[in-house]
């Protein structure tokens, strides 16, 4: 069977599925202070250098989360709450009217149970938010705005986003933002500390890695909030034991899909060349 819907979901690499299955013989919780903790822990800061790198982060920005929908979910409420919580009068969401739902929902479920007012940023024929779009939402009231979320590239259409462009005038107006990455890791080339989001949200299944790991990239200086609460792992954003041998399929994930994002981008261009002229 050829698997074509890799919008949805991609097979696993042979290099993600190679390191994941020396690291299913680990034994050990990466949080204990024993030998057998110090040597998952490694391991683990191994495979978070190694995704930084990948993605121009720090290690330090690189906080491991479930996937996708939860990298988006802590980014969104949790910076929204951060910043709320510094200043009560920050309770606009601004966010493009053609999200994935995990950040769509995230927004309005802030707006039903936190009293956010979300406003939904207007997209272009091609579906991009414009910077002149989103310039003159945060013009508007500036002061009261928590945090804008505008995605890379669409997982519909495709759709690029100029994410730099976006940062810059988010920031203009003192306003973190965040972006999810998820469809453009393995296709563009993302650069985290170049990009200028305060906020990056990507996952394994979309880039030949496992399901249930990603990563959400988070600014040092940035405060968010956590949705779970327990052991303090992941900067006392993330809590819970970490996924060892996930982590090191994610790791390989991301360094093989960035590596081979050039050619694949290529690849792709020429597909939909000769689509377009057929």
């Amino acid at each position: 069977m050829t698997f074509l819907d890799h919008a949805a979901t991609t097979p696993m690499l042979p290099e993600a599925v190679a390191a994941m299955r020396e690291a299913l013989s680990l034994t050990g919780n990466a949080s204990s202070l024993h030998s057998s903790g110090r040597s998952a822990r490694r391991v683990v800061e191994e495979s978070r250098e190694s995704i930084a790198a990948a993605l121009g982060a720090r290690p330090s920005e690189v906080v491991l989360t479930g996937g996708g929908t939860e990298g988006d979910n802590q980014a969104v409420k949790g910076i929204y709450w951060a910043r709320r919580e510094t200043d009560p009068r920050r309770t606009r969401v601004l966010i493009s009217a053609a999200e994935h739902h995990a950040v769509l929902d995230a927004a309005e479920w802030l707006a039903k149970h936190e009293g956010a007012e979300v406003e939904l940023l207007a997209v272009d024929e091609l579906g991009r938010v414009s910077p002149e779009t989103l310039r003159a939402a945060l013009a508007h009231a500036p002061e009261r705005a928590a945090v804008v979320s505008v995605m890379w590239a669409n997982n519909e259409v495709g759709t690029v986003n100029p994410i730099n462009e976006l940062a810059l005038i988010a920031h203009q107006f003192g306003v973190p933002l965040q972006t999810d990455a998820v469809q453009a890791i393995g296709v563009l080339p993302v650069d985290f500390a170049a990009c200028g989001a305060d906020a990056m949200t990507l996952t394994g299944h979309k880039l030949g890695g496992p399901h249930g790991q990603g990563a959400l990239l988070l600014r040092q200086e940035l405060d968010c909030t956590p949705l779970l609460h327990g052991g303090g792992q992941e900067r006392n954003i993330r809590s819970g034991p970490l996924n060892v041998p996930a982590v090191v399929g994610l790791a390989g994930a991301v360094r093989h899909a960035v590596a081979e994002a050039p050619r694949r981008a290529s690849e792709l261009a020429s597909c939909a060349t000769s689509w377009s002229a057929s």
